[in-house]
């Protein structure tokens, strides 16, 4: 990283944490799929989005008004932190909760988990990170992987086609985000920048929420106000920080792999709370992927001696 260098106390304090923040990101992140499931059966997606974003947003701004923090965002940063929350919030969940209607837990969180494939290829194309071919290998393993348990659960109708089309867009719409963000590096506090980006994603999808939905068709319960209250502080605050954070520290390529983590932690989360049913055959698809993770993060063993 280009800030690393000039600060090494920070960085070594960052790395000796790294294993917990990836282990939390990654618990947080497989069952948020599980909550949205949850919310999209008793509250319509884009509606229950709109409050989700709009409400974290208002959250992170508003105890950084109380605690008086310092505004150290350009108006540039702002503007980029905005246009992630198109792309990662409105854009990402939208599609993704659309998706979940028709889609289960589990396979939306494995489609969303290519997202190491997709962003590896951008990486090497747009911020030019080396794509070897031991890389190359791993993602036509990892889009295996993902390609033999969608056509599996499509043949035997467990999903829905039109479901997993709005789950594929949005995997598109998180690798944008991923290189945007990559790609722009905004600076400024973290925490201050996820407020932007979810009081941004939240104004893009409400005219759709209003247009598209009816808030009569919200059925009030307290698994929906559970559900809620894990998407906004679990989902859009503490997830989203980390994922940010392990961009900066680990890089694009290589944080997006942790994504291919998702797809057995986000089956056993459905399992034990939604009951929903895993076949033999959708671990057999996990092997792949988890041999793609392997062969895109391992970095050259002339790398790993440069880096130590």
């Amino acid at each position: 990283m280009s800030t690393a260098s000039s600060i090494t106390a920070p960085r070594t304090a960052a790395f000796s944490s790294l294993p917990l923040l990836i282990t939390l990101f990654c618990l947080l992140w497989s069952f948020a799929f599980v909550a949205g499931k949850i919310g999209v059966t008793d509250c319509p997606p884009l509606i229950l989005l709109t409050a989700r974003f709009s409400l974290a947003g208002i959250l992170m701004l508003g105890i950084s008004l109380l605690r008086r923090d310092e505004w150290d965002l350009t108006w540039r940063d702002a503007a980029v932190f905005a246009l992630l929350g198109v792309a990662n919030n409105a854009l990402y969940l939208g599609l993704g909760y659309t998706g979940l209607k028709t889609v289960s837990a589990g396979l939306g969180g494995l489609i969303v988990s290519a997202n190491p494939v997709f962003t590896a290829v951008l990486a090497a194309l747009v911020l030019g990170e080396p794509l070897t071919r031991r890389k190359v290998a791993g993602l036509l393993l990892g889009i295996a992987g993902v390609a033999f348990i969608v056509w599996h659960r499509m043949k035997v109708g467990t999903d829905s086609p039109h479901g997993i089309l709005f789950t594929l867009a949005s995997l598109a719409s998180i690798v944008a985000g991923t290189i945007l963000f990559k790609l722009l590096a905004p600076k400024g506090s973290l925490w201050l920048g996820n407020g932007i980006q979810n009081i941004a994603g939240g104004l893009a999808v409400m005219p759709f929420a209003f247009t598209l939905s009816s808030v009569g068709d919200i059925v009030p319960s307290a698994r929906l106000a559970g559900a809620f209250a894990y998407l906004v502080l679990g989902g859009s605050i503490i997830a989203y920080l980390l994922w940010f954070h392990l961009l900066k520290v680990c890089g694009a390529t290589a944080a997006s792999a942790y994504h291919f983590l998702m797809p057995p932690l986000g089956m056993l989360f459905a399992f034990l709370v939604l009951g929903e049913h895993v076949e033999f055959r959708d671990l057999l698809g996990i092997v792949p992927v988890a041999l793609g993770i392997y062969l895109v993060t391992r970095a050259p063993a002339a790398h790993q001696r440069s880096a130590t």
